[in-house]
Formats: structure tokens, sequence, C-alpha cells
């Protein structure tokens, strides 16, 4: 652990739905081919880093921050424009619906370290039906809380994109979602790193069935708020071994304007071989325990609140997301003893507009790690930004 305490101390947001991802892209270049209406719209964003203790990298990668007993160095400056985007989305009368399509990319590939391109949504949706790459259809976007950092908090559904096939009615949506780990690291573990604690998966994990999600998202006087919840299925097959594994996961999320100037948010997270559905799930859904596989059961929350203020807002929030690996050091899993256990991290940041299309910001982010033995530790990084969108 690095750096003074007191000094990190003292210097201190689908929902999923395809509505919000399109209607993220507030600026854009309209043009009509036909009957059909097409955008073209996007940002370019310079992020301006400095980690006073150990370096996190182009996003705050929270299993780099050192812990008791590790040493590294303190002061890091980091300037990149990986999170600049580009996207294109149409709208076409069509059967009597509209049918819609979407594409974005940016250059955020292989975070923590970027800079290859990267699709981040790809997708149409006509009469209901939804396929391609979006927001994943478990939990939403209404408990998070803006951050300058592309690393959302921890412990509110998974803020990301899974290729899927979708249904929505009326406030209900229902989705067969990718389980491959290439959208999500979400493997059956076979051991843990003890130095960032993170696990490396078992050679012989597969994904045999799709994953299954369901959520209902709605407003009552002011309130937004959503329920959601995940069924997947895990499995390891090879030589010698074969065996599956149920895990599941609920979700509650909620936005509420408790006035004129500040807008409350918050969200609970659980489940048993939840995964990465859980944004910054400290541990894997499961570990293969010898014989078969064990689901791991994992927490989270967040609350936040944004308050106008001047030609922007102050943006305050906290989250924490804890994995029970009790039965795993029981079993004595390899290098568990140092496999995180528990992220947490509070962002305070002012985010303002001095003339449409342009906005800056700066932000402290004070990340704190805890893993199964006991030890902790924490980092503060302080982050600016500048982004011109079009």
């Amino acid at each position: 652990m690095t750096g003074p305490i007191g000094l990190k101390h003292a210097t201190l947001l689908a929902g999923g739905t395809l509505a919000l991802a399109i209607a993220s892209a507030s600026h854009a270049v309209d043009f009509e081919v036909g009957d059909t209406t097409a955008s073209v719209y996007g940002y370019a964003k310079l992020d301006m880093i400095y980690d006073v203790d150990n370096e996190l990298g182009d996003l705050a990668a929270r299993p780099r921050i050192l812990i008791d007993g590790q040493e590294g160095s303190d002061g890091h400056t980091t300037m990149h424009a990986y999170q600049s985007r580009l996207g294109f989305k149409t709208a076409t009368p069509m059967g009597g619906s509209k049918l819609t399509t979407m594409v974005e990319v940016d250059w955020f590939d292989n975070a923590p370290e970027s800079g290859d391109l990267r699709l981040r949504h790809a997708f149409g949706s006509w009469n209901g039906i939804t396929a391609g790459k979006t927001w994943t259809n478990f939990g939403s976007l209404l408990g998070k809380t803006p951050t300058i950092d592309l690393a959302p908090q921890p412990g509110q559904s998974k803020v990301g994109r899974k290729a899927q096939l979708r249904y929505s009615w009326a406030n209900w949506h229902i989705a067969l979602e990718n389980p491959d780990p290439e959208d999500y690291r979400d493997g059956v573990a076979a051991n843990f790193n003890p130095k960032r604690g993170v696990y490396i998966e078992h050679k012989d994990a597969k994904t045999g069935l799709p994953d299954l999600t369901l959520r209902y998202q709605n407003q009552a006087a002011g309130l937004h708020y959503s329920a959601a919840a995940m069924v997947r299925q895990l499995e390891v097959d090879g030589e010698g071994m074969d065996d599956t594994a149920a895990g599941y996961g609920l979700n509650l999320a909620a936005r509420y304007p408790a006035s004129d100037t500040l807008t409350l948010r918050g969200a609970l997270t659980w489940g048993d071989g939840i995964g990465e559905y859980m944004q910054n799930n400290p541990s894997a859904p499961g570990y293969w325990n010898g014989s078969n596989i064990e689901t791991i059961e994992a927490w989270g929350a967040n609350i936040g609140m944004s308050l106008t203020a001047g030609p922007g807002a102050i943006n305050l929030g906290y989250g924490i997301s804890q994995a029970d690996l009790d039965d795993a050091r029981d079993a004595g899993i390899a290098g568990v003893e140092g496999a995180n256990e528990q992220f947490a991290a509070v962002h305070l940041n002012y985010i303002w507009s001095p003339i449409q299309h342009v906005s800056y910001g700066i932000e402290a982010a004070y990340h704190t790690r805890e893993v199964v033995d006991g030890r902790d530790g924490d980092a503060l990084r302080l982050q600016g930004m500048v982004k011109y969108s079009f």
C-alpha cells in the first residue's frame, strides 16, 4: 500500500434500453436517403490522468491497486484519446413499425491498455425484435452516476454490451445473450493469481447454452426504475471431467429527480454464479474444486447524486462489490488467499459545457481492493477531460 491515506481522503452511471443507447448520441449530423433518416455522430475526447499511487491503466483497473506487502512506484501521468467515439444510426418506416440500426466504435479495446478499434454496438431492431450487439438486457443504466473515468463504479449491473437476440413488449424485455467470455471475461476458475487477485480460467471451461435475461423497466411520478433477472449455465468438459452448474442473479435500479437541480440514483445486485453480470465482480462465477463446479455468491450496491451547478453538474457516487470465497478457501484452491474479495470506489467530479458540443470535466476517485486473507490497499486517481461532440 503506497501513499499517505490522509492525503487521499483530503484530496478527495437498458437503463440498458435501445432508446437510451441511441439517445446517448444527442448531437449528430442528420440526413435523409429516401424513407430512411440517417445520423452520423460521435466525439473526440482527451483524458488526462494522474495516479497518485500505482498506475491503474487507461481506465481504473482495480486489480492493479497495490495491497499490503506489494511494492510499486507512486505518481504516474497518462494522457489518451481512446474513448473517442464514432457512430452511425438509421430509422426507416417499414411494415407498420420502424426499423432502426446502429453501429458504434471506439478505440478502447484490450483495456486497461488500449488503442485498438473496438465494436461497441452493432444491432438492428424491428417490431419488438432486436438482434446484434448492444447493452446487456440484465439491469439498466438507471443507477449509473456519471464519471469521467470509463470504468464504472462497482456493484451495479454490468455496464457492458453483449451479442444477443431480444424481444420487447410494453415494459418487458427478454433476451438470449452470448455466454462466451469474449464479451466478458467470465469463465469457471481453476485457480487465482495472488499478485493481482484475478482468477485463471479453467482450460476446459466451455459455453454450452446461451444466457437468459429478463428485465422490467417503467416509471411513475418521476421515478424511473427497473428489475432484472438472469440465469446461465457454467460448464467444464474435458478428459476425465464433465460437470455443469446453474448461475443466476437479480438487479434493482432506480433514478429519481428529487428537485429541479438534484437527481438521485442507486442499484442493488446479487447472485450466485452471477460473475461479470455484476459490474466489477471481484471474482469468477464459479470454480473447479477438483471434481465439480462450485458457484460463487456475490453482491454489490451503488448510490449517487447529481447536483446542477452553474453550466454543469457536480456528481458524487459510491459503489461496492464483494464475492464470498470462504468455500474456495476451505477447498484449498491455489492462490485463493490472495484472490480479490472486495472492490469499492468513490467518485467526485464536476462536468460542464461552456457552449453546446463542448464539455470539460475534473474528477477525483478513491479506489480500494481487499483480498481473502484480509490484506487491502487503496489508490487515488485525479482526472480531467476535454470532449468535442458532433
